[in-house]
């Protein structure tokens, strides 16, 4: 059975943990082994540097294939796209970034031509270990299976979210209509409990029941099954409120699901200054690597922009940042200079026309936002968080979207959980639909879901996800 474990406030699904385990286990394996065999016999290669670049290799390679998004990808898409993003993964990224440790830290005894070695080998194991794994995981019987009581506006919802998922660890068995709710559903979709919520999860041997309930006034209260739904509890049947359910299986909070008491009282939006402190320190790191490894890209950036059309070649704009505070983002200009000539602000479209053809370039490789690592440098942004926004947006924004401010309650990034999981917001649709996800952010945030983050941006960047 499909199930979910929450580390530092991230669900994962279990098996791909499992998965993580055994493949790591895979590659430490292949490298040491490969190792074992080039070095046999050789006193000035100890035992410990076998070791340590096994380990380094593997864990190289696991952060190439979290970068790509290989894990899902295989029951997203295809298992000949899984393989060829792990190829590709393992081949290019990998492979690149352990050349260059192995290179560095020639301590670590890897020669080049053993290297080559290890990544075949290691690759056709891992994809045989995933052969298996996806074989398995695709049977429906090992998934949870489960009731959502309610069938009307709420129920309406989930049943949707579901059919725009095509990776989910359950299976839903119907939904169960109550007495006062107005039916959004099918009646092919509905499930009568004649015999009581229990009786009939027992028999259809649920897992789950997702309580999914519109508000109906009746007399003097709503109407809720208390009793059924705590017999379900208490022998073994989980019971889940709609909002955790939006949030482990699709990684966001749906708006309709939530109110400010929730907020306040629920688990999450919690304020840490260990937390922010080490948020701080990881957005000066990185920052500073970064500009180490682009900056002859950003003189490439720079050179182009000038020649196409001139100065200048970076522009400001004011956008939205913590507890809705205002400052100036910078951003190389991929757009034409009478971009905005009317002086009112625009949404980006896409195949904008005011686009320029090096701006088409530099947003796709995401060169344009560079300058930004000023604004992480300075404080006013952070490298993940929900990306800024302008006034003009922000203020037409929250008055129609419920909930949309509390996006300010933690700095803006230059990457974010939206950007992963939905596409370049350009209407105020666009904008409620991200909020689901900048929620979940919000709520959740941690120092390793940023890396995540920027550990699966890499696939973003490389396949040019989001842009317009």
């Amino acid at each position: 059975m499909l199930a979910h474990i929450r580390i530092f406030n991230h669900y994962i699904r279990s098996p791909y943990i499992v998965l993580a385990l055994v493949e790591f286990i895979t590659l430490y394996a292949c490298s040491y082994l490969l190792a074992w065999y080039f070095f046999f016999g050789n006193p000035a290669v100890p035992e410990s540097v076998m070791v340590w670049g096994a380990l380094s290799y593997a864990s190289i390679m696991m952060i190439s294939t979290l970068a790509m998004g290989v894990y899902e990808s295989g029951l997203v898409e295809s298992f000949i796209s899984m393989a060829v993003r792990t190829v590709v993964s393992y081949c290019l990224l990998g492979g690149l970034l352990c050349l260059m440790l192995f290179n560095l830290i020639t301590e670590l005894g890897f020669q080049t031509a053993m290297l080559f070695e290890v990544v075949m080998a290691s690759l056709l194991a891992v994809l045989v270990i995933r052969r298996v794994f996806y074989s398995v995981v695709d049977n429906s019987k090992l998934k949870r299976r489960l009731f959502v009581l309610g069938a009307g506006d709420k129920a309406q919802l989930i049943h949707k979210a579901i059919q725009n998922n095509y990776h989910l660890g359950f299976d839903v068995v119907g939904y169960i209509p109550t007495e006062y709710e107005n039916t959004r559903l099918s009646s092919e979709l509905l499930i009568n409990p004649v015999v009581g919520i229990y009786e009939l999860a027992r028999d259809r041997k649920i897992d789950e029941v997702v309580v999914a309930v519109d508000e109906r006034r009746k007399g003097k209260g709503n109407y809720f099954p208390l009793d059924e739904l705590l017999e379900c509890k208490m022998k073994g049947i989980k019971v889940t409120e709609a909002v955790t359910f939006y949030e482990r299986e699709f990684g966001c909070i749906e708006l309709a699901e939530i109110y400010q008491g929730w907020m306040v009282f629920g688990n999450g939006f919690k304020y840490s200054q260990a937390r922010d402190v080490a948020k701080r320190i990881f957005d000066i790191s990185v920052s500073v690597v970064l500009l180490l490894l682009m900056w002859p890209f950003m003189i490439l950036t720079v050179v182009a922009i000038a020649m196409e059309s001139g100065f200048p070649v970076i522009y400001k704009q004011q956008r939205v940042g913590l507890n809705g505070g205002l400052f100036w983002i910078y951003k190389f200009r991929s757009m034409s200079h009478d971009a905005e000539k009317a002086g009112k602000a625009v949404w980006a479209s896409e195949n904008d026309v005011r686009i320029t053809r090096v701006g088409g370039i530099i947003r796709n490789t995401r060169l344009d936002e560079l300058p930004q690592i000023y604004n992480v440098l300075k404080g006013d942004m952070s490298f993940v968080g929900p990306r800024p926004e302008r006034p003009e947006f922000v203020g037409e924004l929250n008055e129609q979207i419920n909930f949309y401010h509390e996006r300010h309650r933690v700095k803006p990034g230059l990457m974010g959980w939206a950007q992963l999981n939905y596409s370049y917001g350009a209407s105020v649709e666009d904008a409620a639909n991200k909020l689901k996800y900048d929620l979940y952010y919000v709520k959740n945030y941690s120092f390793m879901l940023d890396v995540l983050i920027v550990v699966q941006s890499i696939e973003v960047i490389l396949l040019g996800k989001g842009v317009r």
